[in-house]
């Protein structure tokens, strides 16, 4: 039986953080809002992790649960849970006199205790709360401390559960992966079993069962996550699964027959459709960029539909989900406003009768690619930037017509295999270029020229959740504004985003 390790989410920004790093232990885990946890059958998990909140525990309405439904599970609570697990025993939790954010030193530790083993004195911890526990309940004992946290971490006399009032999840803290290994490993005992190997094996033996001889229809998008779904389900079923390569005409240049060839090599049954038309002539006159959105998810499906009732006797849409977009949707504050276009064909399942088939829906994208190696699937696939699902149409900020994505087209092709070229590529997690619905005075030669800006983009993140501008050395992006400048007709000016997420997006639409 798989080992698995419950995290109750309270609504932290760090919530998928932790779960990463307890996946990097090879150890399976599963992230569940604190307001569903009665539906979950507890016995199946060997520990549980709280997670922090930008709530207090001193609000009224403030997330809270039963401590008794979890019996003798080893437990871990982060900054909020550890605060909620002080407070429902009878301690006492206090507004902190200052807000303590950023980076701390432990300047205690009781190395005696299981969690802190190989913990040193002197480690820098990483602390992001208003509240501090000032006063613990009999039952816990003090096992860490900062200068200015007295209770920086506790345990339970005689239970496996402990509190810390720092983020070990977050790579500022310097030991935090040892702590959580501590924890996992040593206390809950997990076997660290769980291996992109084991998922691939597992998974393909899953779909056999469960798809059996029905007919699977999937639309490819050329990205990491629908390659690796595809060619996991073509494992389990080869030529039952039809694959559909839609051109919607806000693809990368060249890329509509590169993503076809690579594809094919990959013996996957696929076809392309070239609707470029259509997509542009239902973008026409939009500006708005939700109208846009939906302009091309309403065409996307219409062509996607047209082509998948051609394969007789369909029984299931396959989809390239991955575990954020599953979390988002079953949010702590409900199921989510807005589920991204590309994981999700609009009502296509409904309109057609089909059931849903996720075979990468507990795995976060960097477990995508690892899985996809062991498929075999080529570096250049999994290599690949992520890409929106409308393509350029969000990155043409204003209307779109054919032009303009022949112009950013280029400009991003120069930026992406100048990226390429130098070894800068791999370590930027996503690049592109956006074209901005203003004209700029330049002077090309004698003559004075009125013509396009772009903005080039570069971030740097784990999994898109929040992100930092990429330090591109400036000799690299003054060749790439002057190639771009020389080579592109109707560019005369390049700029250079240097804004992180937040508070800015990834993308400009």
């Amino acid at each position: 039986m798989l080992d698995k390790v419950l995290i109750i989410d309270f609504g932290s920004q760090y919530t998928q953080l932790i779960a990463r790093r307890v996946r990097e232990l090879n150890v399976y885990c599963e992230i569940h809002p604190f307001n569903k946890s009665s539906e979950l059958a507890l016995e199946s998990f060997i520990g549980i992790i709280f997670s922090g909140s930008p709530c207090s525990v001193l609000d009224e309405e403030a997330p809270d649960m039963a401590l008794d439904v979890f019996g003798n599970l080893p437990l871990l609570g982060v900054c909020y849970g550890a605060q909620l697990l002080a407070k429902k025993m009878g301690g006492k939790v206090a507004k902190s006199a200052h807000r303590e954010y950023g980076r701390a030193k432990l300047n205690q530790v009781k190395g005696r205790s299981d969690l802190l083993t190989q913990i040193d004195i002197g480690s820098t911890v990483w602390m992001s709360h208003g509240d501090t526990i000032v006063e613990l309940p009999e039952v816990f004992e003090q096992i860490a401390s900062t200068e200015n946290i007295p209770v920086a971490a506790f345990k339970w006399k005689d239970r496996p559960v402990y509190g810390i009032q720092f983020h070990p999840e977050v790579t500022h803290s310097e030991q935090g992966k040892q702590l959580i290994e501590n924890f996992i490993v040593k206390i809950c005992g997990a076997s660290q079993s769980w291996t992109p190997d084991l998922f691939a094996e597992s998974t393909v033996a899953k779909l056999k069962e469960k798809i059996g001889d029905d007919k699977v229809v999937m639309g490819l998008s050329g990205g990491v996550d629908s390659s690796v779904a595809a060619v996991l389900i073509d494992k389990a079923i080869g030529e039952n699964l039809y694959c559909i390569f839609v051109d919607n005409g806000l693809l990368r240049k060249n890329e509509f027959e590169g993503v076809l060839t690579s594809y094919k090599g990959l013996g996957l049954n696929v076809k392309g459709v070239d609707a470029k038309s259509l997509f542009y002539d239902a973008l026409e006159g939009l500006e708005e960029p939700e109208a846009k959105r939906k302009a091309i998810g309403r065409v996307f499906i219409d062509v996607f539909e047209q082509e998948a009732k051609k394969v007789k006797n369909v029984k299931w849409l396959g989809q390239g989900t991955i575990y954020p977009d599953v979390i988002e949707s079953v949010s702590v504050n409900g199921t989510s406003v807005t589920i991204k276009s590309h994981h999700n064909v609009g009502g296509l399942p409904e309109k057609m009768n089909l059931k849903i088939l996720e075979p990468l829906n507990t795995l976060f994208k960097d477990e995508v690619r690892k899985v996809g190696a062991t498929l075999d699937i080529s570096k250049e696939i999994l290599g690949r930037h992520p890409f929106p699902g409308p393509g350029l149409g969000i990155r043409i900020l204003g209307s779109i017509n054919a032009e303009k994505v022949r112009i950013l087209q280029e400009v991003d092709h120069i930026f992406t295999q100048g990226l390429k070229d130098e070894g800068l590529y791999h370590q930027v997690w996503q690049a592109g270029a956006m074209l901005l619905p203003v004209q700029s005075v330049g002077v090309m030669g004698d003559e004075r020229t009125y013509e396009q800006v772009v903005a080039l983009r570069a971030v740097s993140s784990l999994d898109g959740m929040t992100a930092d501008w990429c330090y591109l050395p400036y000799e690299f992006l003054g060749r790439m504004s002057n190639h771009i400048i020389n080579k592109v007709k109707g560019v005369n000016r390049v700029v250079y985003d240097i804004s992180s997420k937040p508070p800015a997006t990834i993308e400009w639409e």
